[in-house]
């Protein structure tokens, strides 16, 4: 059976109504930086998410291209991620600043990723060459699942804030601990209320 990450790892992408504390390890993303709408019908974020899922597939397939991963196990591409600029305006959502990603397990190497992005750009005719490997440690962050639609998001936050708070912690953005969702429904096939998305913080001890 595939290794699935939502399964393997379900305390960092099914956690339940109530927020916590989490401790998150390092990983690695496919990623593509960016700015805009990410609503914008061919905006650059909607192109960011076509490189995203070219390169990501084309590295769980790349036993069928005759490409030898060493470590290489056959697993689910997880779910689609963003990191997200402080600051962000819901209701000015043009001037947002983003990195959209989507995990990579941790057997694929360097040289893998780089001809993983050229195997894309050849096969899907498109330009692959914004994608990045990506490496993060969160570490300490508030987590907390939001349901319903995105532009509701504000309250969930302002929960999840209120329980840093309660646990003697605060927020603790800047540009190397960004705001993280992890998007669990297809917007295209899900209605805004039953839209599932995990939300964390980056936090500190007070």
């Amino acid at each position: 059976m595939p290794f699935d990450f939502k399964k393997e790892y379900r305390e960092f992408y099914m956690p339940g109504g109530a927020p916590e504390l989490v401790t998150v390890p390092a990983a690695r993303f496919v990623a593509v930086r960016g700015e805009g709408d990410p609503n914008e019908e061919g905006g650059a974020y909607q192109r960011a998410l076509g490189v995203l899922y070219a390169v990501s597939y084309t590295l769980k397939m790349s036993p069928r291209a005759g490409r030898a991963i060493e470590g290489f196990f056959d697993y689910v591409v997880p779910p689609l991620e963003g990191f997200w600029q402080e600051g962000f305006d819901y209701a000015d959502k043009a001037s947002a600043r983003w990195i959209a990603a989507i995990r990579l397990p941790d057997f694929i190497r360097g040289e893998d990723f780089c001809w993983a992005v050229e195997e894309a750009s050849r096969k899907k005719k498109m330009d692959c060459s914004a994608a990045e490997l990506l490496a993060v440690e969160e570490g300490l962050c508030g987590q907390i699942l939001h349901l319903g639609p995105y532009d509701a998001e504000p309250e969930t936050i302002a929960r999840l804030e209120a329980f840093l708070r309660e646990q003697g912690c605060a927020s603790d953005h800047s540009p190397n601990r960004l705001h993280h969702e992890i998007y669990l429904s297809d917007p295209r096939r899900t209605a805004p209320e039953k839209l599932r998305t995990v939300i964390r913080v980056p936090a500190r001890l007070l």
